[in-house]
């Protein structure tokens, strides 16, 4: 294996401690969707069933909805091919370029939107058309024109092929050799070509009859092709897999002994989603308004530069100043990357060891050559055994270093072929020992009864679900994003998100209702009133009660102001004596403030 080659940028990628990366790409992103059009498409076995045509067009406007919320700044393109009238820079024919490698935005959502209907569907015999003599080389020589015309630097680029046509050069080899040569310099421009194929009414989807030998097998995911898909929901998540960035956190190389060393990518596959960030327009032109920030010598007035800045810490009276250089150096732990110290058995690692979001290691063939090889033998071996190697963790050469254990994971695909789990190591930070805490619990507490026990059991069993994170949606982003696209497309109406986070409590009261009420007899007493407030000190036991106002309480104010006991009166009983003193002018609202304007009434 060859030596780490360490790359300055990845320095001065700081790494939060939620695990999230704090830096942000300076790249964009460009995708084509490149559309089948030939009639074959436009077919249905059924009329209450979408056209292959039409799940195309709702997985391209889903795919704009998503770059317009998630990635602002990706650029993107719709090329029709298999179409009568063309439309392209080239002047080749029968391909029609819809939308131009650009950001996309309302009037792109809307223009698909009239495909969907029956209009549009006449509208498009009119105006587009279809053609069978349309050469899948010429498709991919527009979309690699589209990407060369464009002024902006792309980091990414990648082709997305709808057909449902597993054939399309049946009878000539010439058009064949274009295709497959085209697609070879697709490849030496960077450009990842992905097939989005969709199962044909009459027969199914042979991958080896034509694309197994026009695809570049050199996908990061999978070995195998998925099956091709037949509803809208089995092509929205093969089109989301290949559309999702797949971007590391960072590279570091992972060492197993001396002279032994691979290349991986750290990945965070799980992180919290939040509103994008306001940003601040200019009201006369709604321009975006740019933030200058300058520091100032409070002395001088004099503007301060970056290097004309120390840091100093207080000790022993005096301040201790640091040169930036210093402050570098202290936190340099060594250079970065993943120690191997040794293995454990799996069962070791426990769920309460959880102290920070897990990441996830792939290897990283571009920095070393034969990292791929060498993970996978140690994934699998890790894997037969029902071991963890647990590792010494530098993230970045700034950041302090953690004992991490590498959980192995299998590939798993589902009844399709397609990848629902990524082989490679779960990095699980172990945590210190001061990172756990000893529980005292108090004597001569409650304790429940077997009865109350076995009912509380019978009811959890009738309440159980199988759980599935992704089945709920934070309905604060919905609301939000419904809003946004309302405004955008010009609705009046907004479609309220469903929130499923709310309990069921028809199902509930279904379920176990009965049980819910045995089981409120044997915990609560008979005069319990669910919801009802109770009285300090009652039978409920210290639940929260409502501060008693102040004719409530048999007191003298004045007398009580005067011997100067007001601050033993709750916030609330002092607002209830201001009321009762009609006091009209209070300076603040804190219980010092109210004291001083009860003290002021009596000219104490």
């Amino acid at each position: 294996m060859s030596e780490w080659p360490y790359n300055q940028e990845d320095e001065d990628n700081e790494e939060e401690e939620d695990g999230t990366s704090s830096f942000q790409f300076g790249s964009k992103d460009g995708l084509i969707l490149l559309i089948d059009c030939s009639k074959s498409m436009f077919n249905k076995e059924d009329s209450e069933e979408d056209s292959p045509f039409e799940l195309c067009i709702k997985c391209t406007r889903s795919t704009i909805q998503n770059k317009i919320f998630s990635s602002d700044r990706d650029l993107l393109s719709v090329v029709f091919y298999g179409t009568d009238k063309s439309e392209n820079s080239l002047g080749v024919k029968h391909v029609y370029v819809l939308h131009d490698l650009r950001l996309p935005g309302a009037d792109e959502v809307k223009q698909l939107d009239k495909f969907l209907t029956a209009a549009g569907n006449d509208d498009f015999e009119t105006k587009f058309g279809h053609s069978e003599d349309c050469s899948l080389a010429d498709a991919l020589w527009t979309c690699l024109s589209v990407f060369s015309n464009t002024k902006q630097k792309l980091g990414f680029k990648r082709i997305l092929l709808f057909t449902n046509n597993d054939n399309p050069h049946e009878d000539g080899q010439q058009l064949r050799r274009q295709a497959i040569a085209k697609v070879d310099d697709l490849r030496q421009n960077g450009i990842d070509l992905e097939l989005m194929h969709i199962s044909p009414p009459d027969k199914p989807f042979d991958l080896t009859v034509f694309y197994k030998d026009v695809l570049y097998a050199d996908d990061d995911e999978q070995t195998t092709m998925p099956d091709a898909a037949e509803k809208f929901e089995e092509l929205l998540t093969r089109v989301r897999m290949k559309n999702h960035k797949k971007r590391a956190m960072s590279r570091v190389p992972l060492s197993l002994a001396d002279g032994m060393n691979m290349s991986v990518g750290v990945y965070n596959l799980v992180r919290s989603c939040t509103k994008p960030y306001p940003v601040k327009l200019y009201r006369k032109t709604n321009e975006e308004v740019k933030t200058i920030t300058k520091t100032f010598l409070k002395e001088s007035g004099d503007i301060l530069m970056p290097q004309d800045l120390r840091k100093c810490q207080a000790y022993s009276g005096r301040n201790i100043t640091f040169e930036p250089e210093e402050i570098t150096e202290m936190k340099n732990f060594g250079p970065p990357g993943l120690e191997l110290l040794g293995f454990k058995p799996r069962a070791l690692v426990k769920a309460y060891f959880h102290v920070r979001p897990a990441q996830f290691l792939y290897p990283d063939e571009t920095s070393v050559k034969g990292s791929t090889v060498l993970f996978t033998a140690l994934l699998k071996k890790c894997i037969e055994k029902g071991v963890v190697a647990i590792c010494r963790y530098t993230a970045r050469k700034n950041t302090p270093p953690r004992l991490v254990a590498l959980f192995p994971q299998a590939e798993e695909v589902d009844e399709r072929k397609v990848q629902v789990v990524p082989p490679g190591f779960h990095v699980i930070f172990m945590p210190f020992a001061d990172d756990f805490r000893k529980l005292k619990m108090e004597e001569n507490l409650p304790r429940a009864n077997p009865d109350q026990v076995e009912k509380a059991k019978e009811l959890i069993k009738k309440l159980q679900f199988a759980f599935h994170s992704e089945a709920f949606e934070n309905p604060v982003l919905q609301t939000h994003y419904a809003n946004v696209e309302a405004m955008a497309l010009d609705r009046d109406d907004v479609d309220a998100p469903t929130d499923f986070t709310l309990p069921d409590e028809e199902k509930i009261e279904k379920r176990a209702g009965k049980i819910s009420q045995e089981f409120k007899d044997l915990i609560f007493p008979s005069d319990y009133v669910p919801g009802a407030k109770r009285k300090v000190g009652g039978a409920g036991g210290g639940g929260a009660a409502k501060a008693p106002k102040s004719e409530d309480f048999d007191i003298d104010i004045e007398k009580e102001a005067r011997a100067n006991r007001l601050n033993k009166l709750t916030v609330a009983q002092l607002k209830e004596c201001i009321k009762k003193l009609k006091i009209k002018s209070v300076s603040g609202t804190k219980k010092a403030d109210l004291i001083d304007a009860i003290n002021e009434h009596f000219d104490l």
